[in-house]
């Protein structure tokens, strides 16, 4: 509906194609037939049309921006859609409470890659805590550059959800500011670089591991389309990381060994290494096409179970 979807299409005079499906032998289809100028894509979906347009012989010639967004588009992802596509990729992160951030399609090649952009809106307030403390106020803020969870005002986020007061006293801030669940760090432009969730940060034997990062490392292998990290539980650790991934479809699947060795000759600390590799055709994913987690989560417990 927006960002800009078919709101701004009509608001700016636009015209609106509607798709049955988003795969890229559809999508590709009706932007060749359509000269569609713009369009949205979550991150996976990004990967499969990126890695489609070498192959297709569909006239991509009219896309003009991609817009990625719904999940973290990590900077290996980000630096192949635009090539792949032959367009200018714009980097969206939002929530249906509010805030709303977008980089800047005059911004420069390394804040469009690395970030996920900086709010709309002149008003927007944004503070970012320690993530450790539900109870911290809105002014307890981490150091400049450092990662933390992001609090929200704004003029157009909301101040608290209909009839649930129980809910929104740790959803909000005594002082109104909405608490995202999110893990960012600021630039010194005011752009932010999404780390992930506070709730899906792995506590790894008390080392904590943000999964967008190791997923960002395993995506810059050649052989990878999409990869995925959660945690899993673990008697000794009580927690440690299992990374799926998918195989590009024109390539070979790449041994877990392999892929481990790669993402410590990254210069990655050891601790963040995935302790379990799995190659899978694709993954699950939600009604808006983005990964779903938790049902990867209960796929590794159904085993586990019958493991056992």
């Amino acid at each position: 509906m927006s960002s800009p979807g078919v709101l701004g299409a009509l608001h700016a005079g636009a015209a609106s194609v509607l798709a049955p499906a988003p795969d890229p032998a559809t999508a590709f289809a009706l932007v060749e037939r359509e000269r569609v100028t713009i369009t949205g894509l979550v991150p996976p979906l990004a990967a499969a049309w990126a890695d489609a347009a070498a192959r297709t012989a569909h006239d991509l010639s009219s896309l003009e921006v991609v817009l990625v967004g719904g999940a973290k588009c990590g900077p290996e992802l980000a630096g192949r859609i635009g090539p792949a596509l032959g367009c200018r990729l714009q980097q969206v992160f939002g929530m249906a409470e509010g805030l709303v951030n977008y980089t800047r399609l005059d911004d420069p090649d390394e804040l469009v890659l690395t970030t996920q952009g900086r709010p709309i809106s002149a008003d927007d307030e944004i503070r970012i805590v320690e993530p450790d403390d539900p109870a911290a106020p809105s002014t307890a803020e981490v150091e400049p550059g450092r990662a933390g969870a992001l609090l929200t005002r704004g003029p157009y986020t909301i101040r608290g959800y209909f009839r649930a007061a129980e809910h929104n006293a740790t959803a909000f801030t005594p002082d109104g500011f909405y608490r995202t669940g999110d893990l960012v760090r600021r630039t010194p432009t005011g752009h932010l670089e999404v780390v992930g969730r506070v709730k899906e940060q792995v506590n790894r034997g008390g080392e904590k591991v943000a999964p967008t990062e190791v997923e960002d490392h395993l995506m810059a292998h050649p052989d990878v389309l999409d990869a995925a990290v959660i945690g899993v539980p673990d008697a000794y650790l009580g927690e440690r990381t299992c990374a799926y991934v998918v195989p590009r479809p024109d390539g070979e699947a790449p041994a877990g060994s392999v892929l481990r060795r790669f993402v410590r000759e990254r210069g990655v600390a050891a601790f963040k290494i995935p302790d379990l590799i799995e190659i899978v055709p694709d993954f699950p994913v939600t009604g808006v096409g983005k990964t779903s987690k938790r049902e990867l989560r209960e796929a590794l417990r159904a085993r586990a179970a019958t493991e056992r």
